[in-house]
């Protein structure tokens, strides 16, 4: 099983990435600082507060399978988020 360290590494690059993305998205489109680019910004940051909330929890009865619930919704809201932000650049 990865290490949580590694499981909190994932979260941080991948949702970091998709910040820094936005901020690429804002600079080659002269639209610093969007109302949508801070919209997405926001709800990344809100999803690795709660993904690292969860990855935190001390009392879980089945850590294999907790982990595996946290990445898979990683994966999904990172998935929700690169979405919207491909959406901005159409």
């Amino acid at each position: 099983m990865p290490s949580i360290r590694d499981l909190k590494k994932d979260v941080n690059f991948v949702l970091g990435d998709i910040i820094e993305a936005v901020y690429i998205w804002e600079a080659g489109s002269d639209n610093k600082e969007s109302e949508e680019g801070t919209v997405i910004i926001d709800k990344a940051i809100e999803a690795f507060d709660e993904l690292m909330d969860k990855i935190n929890q001390k009392n879980v009865e089945d850590q294999k399978a907790h982990f595996r619930s946290v990445r898979a919704q990683l994966e999904e809201k990172a998935t929700q988020l690169v979405n919207d932000l491909n959406s901005l650049a159409s």
